[in-house]
């Protein structure tokens, strides 16, 4: 089962600029979330902060107790084994096939044998639907290949914390409702806790349990996925429906002019929230709510059409 990450007061910057301040907020166990916002807002920079590749100016992020924002090295090194990261191009060793680089974390961090790291290679490759393709390399294979590789490879060490750094980068719309399968898939097989960052909205909206939004130097709001879903708040409205009208502008932030110019205008309807991705066997996850509890619990009535059947179905893998 995945481990709780919880961030207190986290702020970032290099030099004078700051990328983000003051960030709290606790990623459940075995629990789905996505990072969103603005490109330039920090979300990969969060990412790489949350695994000890970047120290923070100030804050804490506690795995198991540990705060890892102020720990040795030594430490820091051992709380790393929890995590498998799967990295916006991959990744992946030019010269090695893909079996290489799959096995590749077992032969640095372990010492199985090769017998071992075979039956571990197999298994993962088959996880993520790559069997028959171990021995190309990765420029013989698609972008598509190329993630699931990376995935796989991720998965290797049997990690309780999966991070994602825009998965659907170069994918088109096909391929990345294929990975986001998978990722819920996984989510229901391993139980691990898993953020993903990106940029895609349909992700957003369907697969995560939370969703987070960085804007303007700080964290405008992370929770349920129905509660962002059904926020009247500008930004996140704007942002997670894909609207012109809002504080969002192309430079990030609309100067006075712009906001002023919408004054009066209508903002269009919320769109209904659709219902959560299930996994392709049709049972539940552990973390999975059922649909409309968040509105239900907080007396939030949800926009007309939600939760109807006409939303995402599961997708072969």
């Amino acid at each position: 089962m995945g481990v709780e990450i919880k961030v207190e007061n986290l702020t970032k910057a290099f030099g004078k600029d700051l990328i983000w301040g003051d960030v709290s907020l606790t990623i459940p166990a075995g629990e789905i979330c996505v990072m969103l916002g603005p490109s330039g807002t920090g979300k990969s920079v969060f990412l790489k902060t949350l695994i000890g590749l970047l120290k923070p100016n100030q804050g804490h992020i506690w795995i198991e107790g540990l705060d890892i924002a102020n720990c040795s090295e030594k430490d820091l090194y051992e709380v790393r084994k929890l995590f498998g990261v799967l990295f916006q191009d991959g990744a992946m060793f030019g010269s090695m096939d893909l079996y290489d680089n799959v096995a590749f974390p077992l032969r640095e961090h372990t010492k199985k044998s090769e017998s071992e790291i075979h039956n571990i290679v197999m298994e993962k490759m088959d996880l993520v639907g790559l069997i028959g393709a171990e021995h190309k390399l990765p420029g013989e294979i698609s972008g598509g290949m190329r993630k699931r590789a990376g995935l796989a490879r991720a998965l290797v060490l049997d990690p309780e914390i999966v991070l994602f750094d825009e998965p659907d980068s170069g994918l088109d719309p096909v391929r990345t409702a294929f990975l986001n399968q998978l990722i819920i898939d996984l989510n229901a097989q391993i139980d691990a806790t898993m953020l993903i960052v990106t940029h895609d909205i349909n992700t957003a909206r369907t697969v995560p349990d939370n969703i987070g939004l960085l804007y303007h130097k700080h964290l405008a709001m992370f929770g349920p996925r129905e509660m962002l879903l059904s926020s009247e708040e500008p930004v996140v409205r704007q942002f997670l429906n894909a609207q012109r009208i809002g504080p969002i502008g192309m430079s990030e932030e609309k100067d006075a002019d712009e906001l002023e110019a919408e004054q009066g205008q209508e903002l269009p309807p919320l769109p209904p929230i659709p219902l959560q991705l299930p996994p392709s066997n049709g049972k539940p996850r552990r973390s999975q709510r059922e649909p409309g509890a968040w509105c239900r619990e907080h007396g939030i009535t949800p926009p007309p059409g939600s939760f109807e059947n006409s939303t995402p179905q599961p997708t072969g893998v």
